[in-house]
């Protein structure tokens, strides 16, 4: 995967970055389309008229937000496309990532990704900021780019003979989706060799949850892998934890690695799930703390917890994993996190276009924010580049005994299950 310091940027088939407290799914306003054929002014103006109610910093960073109303409202558009245009570049004045407009296409790729179904051909995609590369992450097993042959840390150079050159990811999004039964070319560079692949697209299910028990010297431990808080995470989640319960498993692996984040409510069920009691986040917009989200039902099992984190942990892995850190019920492993403590809503506007803004920050339990800085894992355990790319070539290692990071975790848990089992021994003794 492509991580830099500064963004993290993963869409196509896979996950979104964005900590999405307000989806509008399917949400069109009726008004808005109206205006919009009248006046692409309009459009313009409503972006800016909801940056300036809801943006989480009141000086916009800043920017004199007014100036900026008057001077694109200045401007005439001669229709839809030269007014999103404006709006990316009014938008750009804030200096966030994470604000920006979607265009039509763009804001229906950003509702299935949060929804978790999609038509593609199975792959993560990661643009390095740098470079500007498109960068597979992962093929998605059993579909058609896995079966193809796309590999990990391929870059894709053209798609359908269009260069990727200077390409946003969104775009390159909208051109590697398609109907079932159609077929798209991607020209893939591996290293000095270039080839072009031609695929299918099928109809993908991604399955967020991915759990299995393993065998230790101590007993079953369960394992699951969750690789994005869309809306079937919880559910999914819900029911590994509850089979794994079943098979009476001395504890927990919970694996956040490389999760780019998703939907907050998820990452809020999900801690329910592990914690009794207590704070999983404050969020806060510009007057202050918005609300505090807290646990108060009992957890789905109280076995020790190790929680798996690196540095492509991002956004709702960083409101779970820090609250299940502050709240002392898991031990955290692996690098440090990615570090994007901000919260945006998605709101539909005009003719099926839509504006992700940043509205709100948060803190952890113990009031920290992580914005730019990520949460410390207890135990340090990084990867080597060859160990790295090892994994991303083979990715069915993961979570297995050739997983250093898993091992390490491992060991950490089966620890705490000896420890546990001593006191509840000693205990007994008394």
């Amino acid at each position: 995967m492509v991580v830099t310091k500064n963004r993290l940027v993963f869409s196509a088939t896979a996950a979104v970055v964005t900590t999405v407290a307000v989806t509008s799914a399917g949400v069109h306003l009726s008004q808005s389309q109206t205006v919009f054929r009248e006046s692409p002014k309009e459009v313009v103006d409503e972006v800016w008229q909801i940056v300036n109610r809801e943006y989480v910093d009141s000086t916009f960073n800043q920017v004199n937000w007014r100036a900026v109303r008057q001077e694109y409202l200045s401007r005439s558009y001669s229709d839809k496309q030269a007014a999103y245009k404006a709006i990316d570049q009014m938008l750009k004045k804030l200096d966030d990532p994470y604000t920006r407009f979607l265009e039509p296409k763009e804001f229906k790729s950003l509702q299935i990704d949060t929804s978790g179904e999609l038509t593609g051909v199975g792959i993560k995609l990661a643009q390095d900021e740098e470079t500007d590369k498109l960068t597979v992450v992962a093929p998605i097993q059993g579909t058609p780019a896995s079966k193809a042959g796309i590999v990990a840390e391929d870059v894709i150079t053209a798609i359908d003979g269009k260069s990727t050159q200077g390409m946003e990811l969104s775009k390159a999004v909208s051109l590697i989706r398609g109907k079932p039964g159609s077929q798209v070319t991607l020209t893939i560079q591996r290293g000095n060799q270039e080839k072009e692949y031609q695929i299918t697209r099928q109809k993908i299910e991604i399955h967020p949850v991915r759990a299995r028990s393993v065998n230790t010297e101590l007993g079953e431990v369960g394992y699951i892998r969750l690789s994005q808080f869309s809306a079937q995470a919880p559910e999914e989640m819900q029911n590994a934890i509850k089979r794994l319960k079943k098979q009476d498993v001395q504890g927990y692996v919970l694996d956040l690695r490389s999760n780019p984040g998703g939907l907050l409510s998820a990452s809020i069920e999900i801690a329910r799930m592990w914690m009794d009691e207590g704070t999983i986040v404050s969020v806060e917009d510009r007057q202050g703390e918005l609300e505090r989200r807290e646990s108060q039902n009992p957890a789905l099992t109280e076995k020790p917890l190790v929680v798996l984190v690196n540095g492509g942990s991002a956004s709702a892995s960083e409101i779970l994993a820090g609250a299940l850190k502050d709240q002392n019920r898991a031990t955290l492993v692996g690098s440090q996190t990615f570090g994007k403590g901000l919260v945006q809503s998605v709101r539909g506007i005009g003719d099926g276009s839509g504006l992700a803004v940043t509205i709100a920050k948060y803190r952890t339990p113990d009031g920290k924010y992580i914005n730019h800085k990520g949460i410390s894992p207890d135990i340090v355990s990084k990867l080597s580049e060859q160990q790295r790319k090892e994994l991303q070539s083979n990715r069915t290692e993961i979570g297995t005994s050739d997983d250093p990071q898993f091992a390490k975790a491992l060991n950490v848990l089966t620890n705490e299950i000896a420890s546990q089992k001593g006191s509840l021994q000693e205990t007994a003794n008394q």
